[in-house]
């Protein structure tokens, strides 16, 4: 893959997290609802690492003032003893369930922090400039709300809190040792060293290949995507081998990545294993001779060979939950990189409102529907001007390029007076669409100016200029819903008599009612159950019911056939009444009767007029007409 999209999926592989104590402090910022959760979980934690530290301490005293003394002894009294062992028991129990606690409120900790920054996430890629978009691959951008939330919400329920467990009972656990042997202790310390070499040494190779792992789950999960969308394709083209092969080849990476992260992290808990109990053995015989030369009490060593496997066993657990945690600060710093994305600037301040006239024949605000639009604007004296939006659209000096010293559109000039259906034909690559990209805009225009009823559109508000906007674009999007539904998206307050007469409009009707629940019927999976045309009839229909006073038609008849065309024609006239339009169509047939067509041609426009003009002129167009020259 090449270009920016390319280059953005190949700067977010095998990643380690730049800054990971920034990151973890941005995390706990979400956190700061749950403090009074975070304090419970501290408390319990400590609850929980002091009972198995009490509990454990309580093998000197049984072995030392009960079990040894009744060695012999005829019917010893048990109630001390037993007594002694109901305590440990409550003590092991209040500590298990703390245990229990804690993790239940960590996982109401980590759900409702994920929920704040996929919220956020959310919100944020809604202000996001279309640009952004073009620069990175869907598969991209759902790894952050897929694989980079599931490793942080590991990390939060699971890998924080087990990790400061293990450092609290490592802690106690070493002081209790200190307590019952400094010499055993040593011993102690002398394997804990080897055993965090080994640790340094496995879980360094092991992170590589888990940064590696979690970035292939990311190209695999979205070639899969990407093929399930296009099956048709795929069948229609024989495309099925080479398909194949292709998710070999990611099949193969993500399984290298995930063989290496899971060969050296399997590794590591055998060997932590065999050292633990190497350990243990080794403590027991220094601590058996201690107890023949020093004089060490039997219970104190059964304390402390308990402690040594208590010692252990946290720090491999700690060596575990880092290779998991490395992942999750990489995946938030992904997360938090799409959040620093500078959201659309929008520097407009005219407003686009509804008016009325009132007696004197001035335009009055009002809050409701009129018919009648108008762009509010406030002066530098306070005042407060309203001009009517009748769609009068001018273009002057346009120049533009989506990438630098790479321009689309050079010194492309064109007017459109209210009420005219202006065309725009050329070969693919000409600018056509870009032009229609930059009256929404999409993209800002770094050269030129781009009226809107005599006002730059750099001053209008974006939300109320593409208000303004009605768009069928080439490429049919319906959302999961019904057809009600999906008419209403264009105009979220359309009453259901405004979205049926909208869908007759559009010639839509028909077919509608034709269906299994007709308005109510469900559409999933972008309208899959629907044929193209039908679709593309909807998408009309969403653009009918929002009665802008400008409407831009993208090859919105290019997947209607010649008949149903000839059927919405007169629906399609009723549409564009009145309004300013701007028609891009390979199909010469559907501009004929343009007020002016605009012949575009490596980003200049070559020619313009109506088509008798154009044909007389007998030059591009007239060869586009009479099929001397196709368009590509």
């Amino acid at each position: 893959m090449s270009g920016p999209r390319g280059k953005a999926m190949h700067l977010n592989r095998g990643r380690k997290p730049k800054d990971a104590g920034k990151t973890i402090k941005r995390i706990f910022s979400y956190m700061k609802g749950y403090r009074g959760h975070l304090a419970a979980v501290f408390l319990l934690v400590l609850i929980s690492s002091a009972g198995q530290i009490a509990a454990t301490y309580f093998l000197k005293p049984l072995f030392n003032d009960f079990i040894l003394p009744f060695v012999g002894m005829q019917n010893p009294d048990l109630s001390a003893f037993i007594r002694m062992l109901v305590i440990m028991a409550l003590i092991y129990a209040s500590g298990a369930l703390a245990t229990f606690i804690y993790n239940r409120l960590m996982i109401t900790v980590a759900t409702g922090t994920l929920y704040k920054i996929r919220t956020e996430l959310f919100s944020h890629m809604q202000k996001l400039p279309i640009r952004y978009f073009d620069t990175h691959t869907h598969g991209e951008l759902m790894s952050r709300y897929t694989n980079d939330t599931d490793a942080l919400r590991n990390m939060l329920s699971q890998s924080l809190v087990n990790i400061f467990s293990s450092l609290v009972t490592v802690t106690g656990v070493f002081i209790a040792m200190c307590i019952l042997s400094p010499v055993l202790t040593v011993v102690v310390v002398l394997m804990l060293l080897l055993m965090l070499f080994i640790i340094k040494k496995l879980g360094g190779k092991s992170g590589k290949f888990f940064m590696q792992q979690q970035a292939s789950v990311g190209k695999v999960n979205g070639y899969i995507e990407e093929m399930t969308e296009g099956q048709k394709v795929v069948k229609v083209f024989c495309h099925e081998d080479q398909s194949k092969k292709e998710f070999d080849k990611l099949n193969e990476e993500l399984f290298e990545a995930a063989k290496g992260a899971n060969t050296f992290a399997s590794m590591l808990r055998p060997i932590m294993g065999n050292l633990s109990y190497m350990h243990y053995s080794i403590t027991a015989i220094v601590g058996a001779l201690l107890a023949i030369t020093r004089g060490l009490d039997l219970g104190s060593l059964a304390s402390f060979l308990q402690y040594t496997r208590s010692f252990s066993q946290p720090i491999t657990m700690m060596s575990e939950q880092f290779n998991a945690i490395l992942m999750a600060l990489a995946g938030a710093e992904r997360i938090f990189e799409m959040m620093d994305e500078k959201p659309e600037h929008d520097e407009g301040t005219v407003t686009l409102v509804y008016v009325q006239k009132d007696k004197y024949g001035d335009f009055v605000e009002v809050e409701h529907r009129t018919g009648l639009w108008a762009w509010k604007q406030i002066n530098e004296n306070g005042k407060v001007t309203y001009t009517q939006v009748k769609g009068d659209i001018r273009l002057n000096d346009v120049v533009f390029g989506y990438e630098e010293n790479k321009t689309v559109l050079s010194g492309i000039s064109l007017y459109a007076k209210p009420g005219q259906k202006i065309a725009f034909v050329g070969s693919t690559g000409a600018g056509k669409t870009t032009i229609t990209n930059l009256l929404n805009r999409f993209y800002d225009v770094p050269d030129g100016s781009i009226l809107y009823d005599g006002i730059p559109i750099n001053r209008i508000k974006k939300a109320d200029l593409r208000r303004s906007l009605s768009m069928v674009l080439q490429d049919t999007h319906l959302f999961t819903g019904t057809v009600m539904e999906n008419i209403r998206y264009g105009r979220l307050d359309a009453s259901d008599e405004e979205v049926i007469a909208a869908a007759k409009l559009a010639n839509a009707d028909s077919f509608i009612q034709h269906l299994p629940q007709g308005y109510d019927t469900l559409l999933t999976s972008d309208g899959t159950n629907l044929s193209q045309g039908q679709r593309q009839l909807l998408a009309i229909a969403r653009a009918a019911v929002a009665e802008p006073p400008v409407l831009i038609l993208d090859e919105a008849t290019s997947s209607i056939d010649t008949r149903t065309e000839a059927l919405i024609e007169k629906g399609m006239d009723k549409l564009m009444e009145g309004r300013t339009v701007f028609v891009i169509a390979h199909r010469l047939s559907t501009v004929r009767n343009s007020n002016a067509i605009m012949v575009l041609e490596n980003g200049t426009i070559i020619e313009r007029g109506d088509h008798d003009d154009l044909i007389e002129q007998a030059g591009k167009y007239y060869q586009l007409y009479t099929g001397m020259f196709e368009l590509s």
